[in-house]
Formats: structure tokens, sequence, C-alpha cells
């Protein structure tokens, strides 16, 4: 894997830009080391703490809350738009019902500071230790977000993750790079 460490912050807009457009890819690993991998469509960034922090919501109900509370790390990962279809796999079928992996054909590799795997065809990766969690407060919630959002009651879990390590493709801002409308 011939990425480069970048700052926190180089790619932060091709990170929203691809979380808006096709979504990112979460990792996991249960605490025997096996890997799952979920769409996110929804993060958050900045210093907290004196530390770089990736925020990442999941609700409980999903196979992913269960490996984040076996092993408190995480990576999220920039896959260009070729990768859409199996992004949005990710983001439809749950993992306790196969190996996402497998029928994605995207492929898990070793990260440099976390025990959960980065995606190897992403071309910018953030592995991150889990730091603080809460949980989103109902009564605290804006009515409208409340009822587009939680309509079912599944309020997610908020994940605060220390990131270890942040890296990119020589080349990702051309694999990232979307034309202008």
């Amino acid at each position: 894997m011939n990425k480069q460490s970048i700052r926190l912050f180089d790619f932060w807009q091709e990170t929203i830009d691809a979380l808006t457009r096709e979504g990112l890819l979460l990792c996991t690993v249960d605490s025997g080391g096996k890997p799952n991998v979920m769409t996110i469509g929804w993060l958050t960034g900045g210093a907290i703490w004196s530390k770089p922090v990736l925020i990442v919501l999941v609700r409980p109900s999903r196979f992913t809350h269960s490996r984040l509370e076996q092993v408190n790390e995480f990576t999220v990962n920039v896959l260009p738009a070729a990768f859409a279809e199996a992004i949005q796999h990710c983001g439809t079928i749950s993992g306790r019902d196969g190996d996402k992996f497998a029928h994605t054909g995207l492929t898990p590799v070793a990260a440099r500071k976390v025990r959960v795997p980065v995606i190897e065809q992403g071309v910018v990766h953030y592995e991150c230790r889990v730091v603080h969690t809460n949980e989103v407060i109902p009564a605290n919630l804006a009515a409208d977000i409340k009822a587009s959002a939680y309509a079912d009651g599944d309020f997610h879990r908020v994940y605060f993750g220390e990131v270890l390590a942040a890296y990119a493709a020589p080349d990702a801002r051309k694999k990232l790079r979307r034309p202008l409308l």
C-alpha cells in the first residue's frame, strides 16, 4: 500500500464530497479480529481535548454497533465514485447476513496503528481509537430531526475517535475529483 501520511484535514473537502455523494466506509472488527464494513453518511471532525477527532454515529440496531462495543477502534475509508455500487451494498446489507467484503470485492488490509483494517481500494484513510461515546438524547433533539431521522426510535450512539493515523494515495485528489456541473 503506497500511501503517504497526511494531516487530518488535508483531504477534508474530498472526504466530505464523497460522504455527501456516495458515502464513506466505516470498518470495524469483532473481538476475534473478523472485519466488517458499513456505509456511513454522517461524519464530522475537529479538535477536541487537544486531539484530532472524527465523530461517527452508529445505531444500536446495526451489526457494526456490536463490533464497536467489542473493539473500540474504527477506520474511515474514502473510495472513488467508481465504487459507488459497493458502497451502496455495504449500506443496505447487514454484516449479520454475510461477508460484505466477499460480495463486493473490497479488500481489507492491515492498518498502520489500529487492529481494524482499511480498505485497499480506498484512497484516503483515517484510523481512529474511540475516546468517548454518548447517546443522541431524544428530549434534546429538534422535533423535525427527530421526526425525519428517528421515526422508529432507533437513536444513534455517537463515537468520538481520536485519529491516530491519516494517509492518502499520491493520486487521491485526481481519483476523487468530480466534474463540476
